[in-house]
């Protein structure tokens, strides 16, 4: 007997386990992103700006696929911190800049064991992790 519903059993989803892993790989990143006081959204921020010290708010959010909705409160947030300094472009006023400050570039030292940590946490074998990197881009267009 054919089961005309098959296709919406989770189990049958390719959605639900990476939605799934996200969220749990993101609870083991808490307790080591709370020691330098950043969320998640926040750290993946700052890998951008250790990267390339300055950015359009536009460009970050391409880079990280998150709308302006989410990542202003993220990048004002982290202003107030004093990890970042935000301005408009000289070129052109309508483009936003976030720019990375010393204490910014300082806490890059504090986040540099973080990647390694999480590494630990996981299941898989360095080749599997390579792999699963490269389908994960791939799916993202990357």
């Amino acid at each position: 007997m054919c089961d005309d519903y098959e296709a919406l059993k989770l189990k049958n989803q390719i959605c639900f386990p990476l939605y799934a892993c996200s969220r749990e790989i993101i609870k083991k990143y808490r307790p080591f992103l709370d020691e330098i006081n950043l969320t998640y959204t926040q750290y993946i921020a700052m890998m951008i700006l250790w990267e390339s010290k300055k950015i359009s708010i536009k460009d970050m959010g391409k880079k990280l696929f998150l709308d302006s909705g989410t990542l202003t409160p993220v990048l004002k947030s982290l202003e107030n911190k004093g990890f970042i300094t935000r301005y408009r472009s000289r070129e052109d006023e309508r483009v936003l800049i976030a720019e990375i400050t010393q204490e910014g570039e300082n806490l890059k030292e504090k986040a540099l064991h973080i990647p390694e940590k999480i590494g630990n946490c996981s299941k898989l074998t360095a080749e599997e992790a390579q792999f699963l990197h490269k389908i994960l881009y791939k799916m993202l267009g990357e």
